[in-house]
This record gives C-alpha cells, structure tokens and sequence, in this order.
C-alpha cells in the first residue's frame, strides 16, 4: 500500500469517527434536556409546598427515564464515553435523588444501572463505572445538604436529623475507599463541606429546641 493509499484509508477512519461523535453529540443533546426537566421537577421539593408532594414528583421522574432508557440504547453500541460522561454522572444523581425521597436510602449501582437501561457489571457489555457511579452519589450529597436547610424553612424539623444520618454513613463509606481518580477525590473532598454545612442545621435545631419537636415527631410519617 502506497503512502497516500494508507492516509485515504486514515481519512475514511477519521470521518467514520467523526460521524459517530456527531450523532453521539445529538443524542448526548436529548439526554441534557431530559436530565434537565427531571432536574426542574425534583427541584420543587426544595420549595414549602413541595414537600407533600414528593411521591407524586418522584413519579413523574420515573417516567423520563423511560426516554433515559431510549436513548442508551443507541449508546450501547458506541465507544466515546468522554463525550456523554457528564450527562451520564447527572443522570446518576437524579436516579440517586429520586430513590432517596422515596426510600432515605442509598441507590445501589446495580439499581441505577436498571434505571438507566444499561449494565452494572463491565463483563456484559455497556456498563455504569464505579466512578460515575460516585461522582453522581457525591451530587447527591450536596443536593441534601441544600434540603436539609430548605427543611428548616419549611417547618418539616425531622428531616435534616434523617439527611444528617445518611449524609455521614455515605462519609463513612467513601473513608474506606482508596480514590485513584484525580477528579473523583477532589469531589470527595467536598463531602466535608456538605458535612459540616448539615452538621450546622442540626445544631442550630438544637439550640433553638426543634430537636426535640422533630424527635417527637419521629414516630409520624417522614
């Protein structure tokens, strides 16, 4: 094979490549809005008449990530996870979100996998890295640390004493990881922030006497 005969054939290969990141660009595009109007409708329950509408919000996020679960199909047969990883730690969070206003539970990675349509172990094909898999926890942590003061404000006293909890089991299970990924710690070093900001809710709950009242309250629906 002559020299140009290799770069004609490089060419094709590149525009190939090309092709596939354009229409991977598109679909990335579709993902982004619809992480978008799961994002805006799980925002309301930061909001004072949100709080008793959380099962219907969760709900209707559940039926977006029917779209979600569209559009990874196409991904599957795809390679150029650099160009769809954020989107695909945003979605985490939102799935890890969802779960936890339903449950207060941790969202496992095999659950988030289901939800997304796709994989959780690398062996069967198109699969959800540990790493997004905690950088969108990580989200998740911050977005809690946000409700647990919006709580306050809202009146719903017990609520920030349950983040609290769940907040500083998640600290405690990422302290027994050993984070090679450079982006993955630095996240992880902002944990302490959401820690502590939460930390502070409760105390200030403490000091004015509403532990108490959330306490007493614990019993009642959360």
């Amino acid at each position: 094979m002559s020299v140009s005969d290799m770069f004609i054939a490089l060419q094709g290969v590149l525009t190939a490549d090309q092709d596939i990141r354009e229409e991977i660009r598109k679909v990335v595009q579709v993902l982004e809005q619809t992480a978008r109007e799961i994002l805006t409708l799980l925002q309301g329950v930061h909001q004072g008449a949100g709080f008793q509408d959380i099962p219907k919000k969760c709900q209707k996020a559940r039926e977006h990530f029917s779209t979600v679960r569209t559009q990874m199909e196409f991904m599957k047969t795809k390679l150029f996870h650099e160009h769809w990883r954020f989107v695909l730690q945003r979605l985490v969070f939102l799935a890890a979100f969802v779960v936890y206003l339903e449950s207060e539970a941790l969202v496992t990675r095999e659950a988030v996998a289901e939800i997304l349509g796709i994989e959780a172990d690398r062996e069967r094909g198109f699969h959800l890295d540990i790493e997004d898999y905690l950088s969108g926890v990580l989200t998740l942590a911050s977005e809690l640390a946000r409700l647990a003061v919006n709580s306050v404000t809202a009146g719903d006293y017990s609520r920030p004493l349950r983040i609290s909890t769940f907040i500083n089991e998640l600290d405690s299970g990422f302290r027994l990881l050993n984070l090679k990924n450079d982006s993955l710690r630095k996240r992880y070093d902002g944990l302490k922030y959401d820690v502590k900001k939460i930390e502070e809710v409760v105390y200030d709950l403490s000091i004015r006497g509403l532990n108490k009242e959330a306490t007493a309250g614990a019993g009642g629906e959360k």
